[in-house]
């Protein structure tokens, strides 16, 4: 019985987030055509790095047991979830947004400071100006993190065309396994005009 019970309460969630997705696209960052719209009215430069939400990998990729956990709870923990990411896509699609979800995950996921900031700051600035539409006609690469091939950034989503926080997540894993920290590879940039 205890078995049946928890193979309905992941069949619940799992329609749950169907309904949620088809409902509400823009969760995800993604941009289809919609007969309606919600605009949210955030002062971005009220917000501290604080007051965004972070999410670790812990929080995005972790499991529930469904056995212990009521269906009420894990449908509002997901719908909270939901809600804080897509406020995230949507703030991080302002240059000054971009700048904040970048130093929340850097600070809170990857423990730099903000001098490793700063350096990330001045690396994305000349890439692209924090711009997630951004995209080199000559070369391909694309996104905050001018990405080269831009496909790359699948292994983080795919929806890193129109997802500045796949866009900036990609760059800061790409510069921590290949030069450790933003400040190395601002430094390789100086020298070489690309990291």
């Amino acid at each position: 019985m205890k078995l049946r019970a928890k193979y309905a309460a992941i069949w619940s969630v799992v329609a749950a987030m169907l309904a949620l997705s088809s409902a509400l696209p823009s969760a995800y960052g993604l941009e289809f055509p919609m007969t309606t719209s919600i605009e949210l009215e955030i002062d971005t430069k009220a917000l501290s790095a604080n007051q965004i939400p972070a999410f670790t990998a812990a929080a995005l990729y972790g499991s529930i047991d469904l056995a212990e956990t009521p269906i009420g709870a894990i449908f509002s923990s997901e719908m909270a979830l939901v809600s804080s990411m897509s406020l995230q896509v949507e703030m991080a699609r302002t240059i000054e947004g971009a700048k904040t979800v970048a130093l929340n995950i850097l600070t809170q996921e990857y423990g730099m400071n903000q001098a490793q900031f700063e350096c990330l700051d001045k690396l994305f600035t000349r890439e692209s100006h924090w711009n997630y539409k951004a995209r080199n006609p000559r070369t391909g690469a694309h996104g905050i993190p001018q990405a080269l091939p831009a496909e790359r950034m699948e292994i983080i989503a795919d929806d890193w065309r129109h997802n500045p926080v796949t866009q900036i997540r990609w760059g800061l894993r790409y510069i921590t396994i290949r030069y450790e920290t933003p400040c190395k590879a601002w430094s390789k940039f100086q020298r070489s005009n690309y990291y």
